[in-house]
């Protein structure tokens, strides 16, 4: 099984969230910063990254990813 993490960036102190899951959060936080992808992120600025929980399991960390973007 994967190490899976669930993360959260903004782009500032009471601003747009993102949550996002992940296998490699050093990776997928680089990509975000750098604007490698063309998406919300990079449309909004979000860089910071402000929360992050790790999972064993993919299962996990998609039922918590989903519950969060559904609030």
């Amino acid at each position: 099984m994967k190490r899976m993490y669930v993360y959260i960036i903004t782009n500032k102190k009471n601003g747009t969230l993102y949550i996002g899951v992940t296998n490699n959060l050093v990776r997928r936080i680089y990509e975000h910063r750098n604007n490698l992808f063309e998406g919300f992120s990079a449309k909004y600025g979000l860089h910071k990254l402000v929360y992050y929980e790790i999972f064993d399991d993919e299962i996990n960390a998609c039922l918590l990813y989903t519950s969060d973007a559904a609030d």
